[in-house]
């Protein structure tokens, strides 16, 4: 009987230990930070350094600059996003032309519409390879500082 009783608790410890193992190894590692903990203050490009306000929740991207009576020129709006992919932007409600910079998640500009109108819409815009953040500014900064596909783009806190 005690033969049982000690074989029967071997066989559960063993069982737990190898849950434990196989739990550990197999579970996915979540990332440290998740889109809401991101705080980035300033973008820079060209050696220009751009103060951003974020737009991480889907409310906020889905407003972006709308409505909005205008934009300064050291100024723009950073879309992070979870994922890298073929994010589309338009012209709804917009009161101003910007500059859309879309941006890899290599810290990379992948494409850039120059001074899209508030006029253009119902128009969509879109990148012509996946990107993780977009940064609208004021049209005519592409422009006037030289920004061009490839650039590095530093983000800082």
């Amino acid at each position: 009987m005690k033969q049982s009783i000690f074989f029967v608790i071997l066989v559960t410890v063993f069982a737990v230990i190898n849950f434990i193992w196989v739990e550990k190894k197999y579970t996915p590692k979540v990332a440290p930070l998740t889109v809401q903990e991101v705080k980035i203050k300033y973008a820079e490009l060209a050696g220009k350094k751009i103060k951003v306000e974020l737009a991480q929740t889907k409310a906020e991207q889905e407003l972006g600059l709308s409505g909005r009576a205008l934009l300064s020129e050291d100024e723009g709006l950073l879309f992070v996003f979870e994922n890298s992919a073929e994010h589309l932007f338009w012209m709804k409600d917009m009161n101003f032309a910007i500059d859309i910079i879309w941006i890899n998640a290599e810290e990379k500009v992948v494409y850039i519409k120059r001074s899209a109108t508030p006029d253009s819409y119902p128009e969509v815009f879109k990148p012509t390879e996946n990107a993780k953040y977009v940064l609208e500014v004021s049209a005519g900064f592409a422009d006037k500082n030289n920004i061009k596909e490839g650039d590095s783009v530093l983000f800082t806190f």
